[in-house]
């Protein structure tokens, strides 16, 4: 039976070893299930504590996609399982998936992560950790939630806060899907590199004099990709989200979600691009853009260990509520595209619902990301 994640490590000409982890499940577009993350956490632990690896290289198997998101028809079997109940099998995948994300963010040696072809929902969760985030002229990013009945997670209440001009509330509402340039633009990724240069940059970062010295390997790392950078100008798309950042911070100026969601809705662009975000604004769910809305705001203040224990809380009543699985549903197993949401408006969607939300499944002391720290 093939693997789901397959681990090399490649000899440096000083002695040192580099770390290729691969994603390989291109069937499903390396789609992360609980399988692949049970693989990639304990390797990616010994990794951080073997003195002879110097940097880690996450891929995804093919050239369609990095990682496409978490492992949804798992979900939806959980849930249906339970139905409307609380799922263990949820809050187990969310936990795990958390953790490799975090473990990610605060990894202690260079983690590069070569986003390729489609990165959406838990493939940008790992994408967006890595200390050099490359993408490609391939690269498509999204948070598309809000058309399942979720919510943008997997560390979007922290990276989404992070973004210039009010595109992190303009993305998580509508997820719109974005290009390498909007990503580099963004904060989500690094480095620009042509997809075809990545066996060529492989081979150079054998070469490179590695040391024990975290910071000099950055450091390093850097300078090879900044050249790599140089080498392919040519093929960098035009940014979406400068073209469209007036319109975008217009739209987004409000004080409030009603007023938001109008305003994006109303906005008279003929650019395509912003025409399939109003779409899936539209058609997407109420609650979900209640829900992204409300964690954005709290998720300003709070630490990345915090946005996660948050997010585990929210995913967790996600998976009990009943939007999330009617939005799967709709999209993935029926494949009607007509899902049923609990509400019809922004101005519909209950506050005693979204406070029931928020309110903690756990204590402080008892909850299941207790070990991420502050």
């Amino acid at each position: 039976m093939t693997q789901v994640v397959t681990f090399q490590e490649l000899d440096c000409a000083n002695g040192k070893k580099i770390a290729v982890a691969t994603l390989n499940s291109p069937r499903s577009l390396n789609a992360l299930s609980g399988e692949m993350i049970d693989l990639l956490y304990p390797k990616l632990t010994a990794w951080q504590q073997q003195d002879d690896i110097a940097a880690v290289f996450l891929q995804g198997e093919g050239e369609k996609a990095f990682c496409a998101g978490g492992d949804i028809v798992h979900m939806y079997n959980e849930m249906k399982k339970y139905k409307g109940e609380f799922a263990p099998g949820i809050e187990e995948y969310f936990t795990k998936e958390y953790q490799l994300d975090y473990l990610i963010h605060t990894f202690n040696k260079p983690f590069i992560v070569w986003g390729n072809g489609i990165v959406m929902g838990g493939g940008l969760g790992m994408m967006v950790g890595g200390s050099h985030r490359v993408v490609t002229e391939n690269s498509r990013i999204a948070m598309p939630e809000i058309s399942i009945g979720l919510y943008p997670d997997v560390g979007g209440s922290y990276f989404l806060n992070r973004m210039p001009d009010n595109c992190g509330l303009f993305l998580g509402l509508t997820g719109a899907s974005i290009n390498s340039a909007d990503a580099k633009y963004c904060h989500l990724a690094d480095h620009f590199v042509a997809n075809e240069k990545k066996e060529t940059f492989i081979e150079q970062l054998i070469q490179l004099d590695w040391q024990d010295e975290a910071a000099f390997n950055h450091e390093k790392l850097s300078s090879l990709l900044l050249s790599f950078e140089q080498d392919s100008t040519e093929l960098v798309p035009e940014t979406k989200l400068v073209e469209h950042k007036a319109l975008i911070e217009q739209v987004t100026g409000f004080d409030n979600l009603n007023d938001i969601v109008g305003a994006i809705l109303a906005a008279d662009c003929e650019d395509k691009w912003f025409i399939r975000a109003q779409k899936s604004l539209k058609h997407g769910s109420a609650l979900s853009a209640s829900l992204a809305y409300q964690q954005l705001q709290f998720g300003e203040s709070l630490s990345l260990a915090d946005c996660f224990r948050m997010e585990l809380n929210l995913s967790v009543k996600s998976g009990q509520f009943g939007e999330f699985v009617e939005g799967v549903r709709a999209l993935l197993i029926d494949k009607d595209n007509a899902p049923k949401w609990h509400f019809d408006s922004i101005a519909a969607v209950d506050k005693k619902v979204i406070d029931w939300f928020f309110a903690s499944k756990w204590t402080a002391e008892q909850h299941p990301l207790v070990c991420l720290g502050n």
